[in-house]
């Protein structure tokens, strides 16, 4: 397939999805304020701002936003600039609401982000910071699946076309000597594109015989009888690579600067805080789940999902480029141009400030 015409039906297929929203709010719910995000007596606005509107997805794998917004230290560091969060259950819908200004920062998956900026030439988004690695398995039926070479010729869930996942399995069963047509799924194994949501419950009824997902939908697999048959950071230098970014668009970024840098000096200060108290943390990010869908986690989920994610301020920039060229290889995606889709001296001057070394753009920084 010309890579032209797979841009077209691969990449540009999830931008053209319905809009997934919890609720009749725009582009995504607007999280459930518990108290933890109240503004501080005599706090003031930074640059005179009311409001700045965050968005992220209830997953694990968005830990840094669930736990800052859960303890408060996102507005703490935003003064009498209130937080104004949205929650999203997919990528495009996110990169929807950042066109649209429905948000000013968010977090999301490399894949996402890379599509965002592509699509619009490089001029609305910009990542300017890290978030996580890892937390992503290939979970299957142990009755059906073996071995990683019995995956062949099996029914294997991604959670959207084109997303971070659904790249990196497809990649995975190409270098396994596998073939797979992008679009339809269908080939040596069968990719069943199948929201995270419905996942737990297609493997249980068989109509799955495994899944390549992120966290904790792996480790719900898992608790329902499944067996964890690759951990996809064995697969990267370090056992690193980006699992969530932290973007912005650029017009926001240039009329508040110092307002993104307080978002950003909640993000380092979070994962600091994440590091130190990997337990109060997965609490609190258990916490605000429950708060926003009425339900925890529980311990038989959390406690290995939260434990296989890595919270990091580095984004990992050249593992970016490399899920890029996984897209390529795939044929989702016509080879990009991402110079100039990092600004990471925001993040270089919070982190210089709180005494810790900076991080690097892979030459892909904006000039």
């Amino acid at each position: 397939m010309p890579a032209s015409s797979a841009l077209r039906r691969g990449f540009a297929v999830i931008a053209a999805l319905p809009l997934l929203t919890l609720a009749a709010c725009g582009y995504g719910s607007e999280a459930k304020d518990d108290g933890a995000a109240k503004v501080a007596a005599g706090a003031k606005k930074i640059d005179g701002l009311d409001t700045v509107k965050i968005g992220y997805f209830g997953n694990l794998t968005h830990g840094t936003a669930l736990v800052g917004m859960q303890k408060g230290i996102f507005q703490k560091a935003l003064g009498a600039t209130k937080v104004e969060p949205a929650i999203f259950n997919a990528g495009p819908s996110e990169i929807e609401a950042l066109n649209s200004k429905s948000i000013d920062i968010g977090w999301i998956g490399p894949s996402p982000a890379i599509n965002g900026y592509t699509k619009s030439a490089g001029k609305n988004l910009r990542i300017i910071g890290g978030s996580a690695s890892g937390g992503v398995k290939l979970v299957v039926n142990p009755d059906k699946l073996k071995s990683l070479k019995d995956v062949k010729g099996k029914r294997i869930a991604t959670p959207q076309l084109g997303n971070t996942q659904d790249v990196a399995f497809l990649n995975w069963a190409a270098e396994q000597g596998w073939k797979v047509d992008p679009q339809s799924g269908k080939g040596d194994v069968t990719v069943v594109r199948s929201d995270n949501k419905v996942t737990p419950d297609a493997f249980k009824s068989g109509s799955i015989d495994g899944a390549w997902v992120p966290e904790p939908t792996a480790s719900k697999l898992i608790a329902e009888g499944g067996k964890e048959l690759l951990d996809e950071s064995t697969l990267w230098p370090d056992k690193k690579f980006v699992i969530t970014n932290i973007i912005v668009r650029q017009d926001f970024l240039k009329e508040h600067p110092k307002v993104v840098e307080a978002v950003l000096k909640g993000s380092v200060d979070t994962n600091k805080w994440i590091n130190a108290n990997p337990d109060a943390a997965k609490a609190a990010a258990n916490k605000l789940l429950e708060a926003e869908t009425g339900k925890a986690l529980p311990a038989d989920v959390l406690d290995p999902a939260w434990k296989s994610i890595r919270f990091t301020d580095d984004p990992l920039a050249s593992t970016l480029n490399t899920e890029a060229e996984h897209a390529v290889k795939a044929g989702l995606l016509e080879k990009p141009d991402l110079k100039g889709i990092y600004d990471l001296a925001p993040l270089n001057k919070v982190l210089k400030a709180e005494g810790e070394p900076a991080v690097d753009d892979a030459g892909l920084g904006a000039k």
